[in-house]
């Protein structure tokens, strides 16, 4: 970890370690991380967690709860959308939910430079990938589920194949760093991108009020540039509480904690630092007496929902301040610059 950086956090009230240590102590023994005590786990809040387990240097911590997900991983290298104590909740099998263990492992060998690590989990990876490819419809777009009775669902959410094709950018640069074949997965990314660009109309448009369908284009890399900004400049108004943060949906008071991280994390990807921090500093505020942060807080009447301390709302806000403060190597892992070549050279 960056030491001298991890200064100016903590001059920011940002209590690396004591969120790390609520996030472990949230931990099941058997490394299974749920929203919150005695509550459910899904599989991407779960590697969002450790992500920031990682960043905090909580690396065995880290690699327990991707081990966990190994231990639980079906056949077919999914893994159910909810689960209680290793006990299925929701037997829908969600390709993005499934695929992000990528980013996750990914981001763990960043920091950890852990080639053994990397190696351990490539099977469980490869084969969550591949489940999620297998999931592709013919416009390039990801159908977003199988139904607990065996179902394609035909639906593809804008934000869950945005966050697919950042998997499936990591889990490319993870295969190249092992020497294995990758042809299928740059044919996959090449056309899931294309369907992201230019086909709109392949998603779910009643989700357009929810605002990681406005970032989560430029979050992962998808839109870029002049496009990112222009997105970002579109519907600013329509989601941003400016002094506060990010609304969970459009046409509801509810700022959350979590989707003002992300969008600090896309500002930061477009390299608008300046932006990006001013947005970062209207939430530290937003605390426990422990530290940890609130999940969100209705507007402008500022009643904190949930209750509950939440370990991915906390996780991402570590991803963020390690995007603006380079707290790790694994700070640059969103920015748009450092995929630029990434995917032609194979080169981490």
């Amino acid at each position: 970890m960056n030491y001298s950086n991890l200064k100016t956090v903590r001059d920011l009230s940002l209590d690396v370690d004591g969120i790390c240590r609520a996030i472990a102590l949230t931990q099941n023994r058997d490394g299974e991380i749920p929203w919150h005590i005695g509550g459910k786990t899904d599989p991407w809040d779960h590697v969002e967690a450790a992500m920031g387990l990682t960043v905090g240097g909580y690396y065995e911590q880290a690699r327990k709860a991707y081990r966990w997900m190994t231990a639980m991983q079906r056949p077919d290298g999914s893994w159910y959308a909810a689960y209680i104590d290793g006990r299925p909740e929701d037997k829908t099998l969600d390709a993005n939910f499934t695929s992000y263990i990528a980013v996750g492992v990914f981001h763990h060998y960043l920091i950890t430079g852990d080639i053994s690590f990397l190696e351990e989990m490539w099977p469980t990876v490869a084969s969550a990938v591949d489940f999620a490819l297998d999931l592709q419809a013919q416009g390039g777009e990801i159908h977003w589920a199988v139904s607990p009775e065996g179902r394609i669902d035909p639906m593809a959410l804008l934000t869950g194949s945005c966050s697919v094709y950042m998997s499936l950018k990591c889990a490319l640069l993870m295969a190249r760093q092992l020497g294995c074949e990758t042809h299928r997965w740059t044919s996959g990314l090449s056309r899931l991108e294309n369907a992201i660009r230019y086909k709109p109309h392949l998603f779910n448009i009643t989700k357009s009020r929810f605002s990681m369908d406005w970032f989560y284009p430029v979050l992962t890399g998808v839109l870029t540039e002049n496009r990112a900004r222009q997105r970002i400049r579109q519907h600013w108004r329509k989601f941003v509480v400016n002094g506060q943060g990010v609304k969970c949906v459009s046409d509801e008071p509810w700022v959350t904690l979590a989707e003002t991280a992300e969008l600090v994390l896309a500002l930061a990807a477009m390299e608008d630092r300046r932006l990006a921090e001013t947005v970062f500093g209207w939430i530290l505020d937003k605390q426990f007496d422990d530290g940890t942060f609130w999940c969100g807080y209705t507007y402008p009447d500022m009643v904190v929902w949930p209750e509950e301390k939440i370990t991915w709302t906390n996780a991402v806000i570590l991803l963020a301040a390690d995007a603006l403060y380079h707290l790790t190597p694994a700070g640059q892992l969103f920015r748009h610059d450092f995929w630029r070549g990434k995917l032609e050279s194979g080169s981490p």
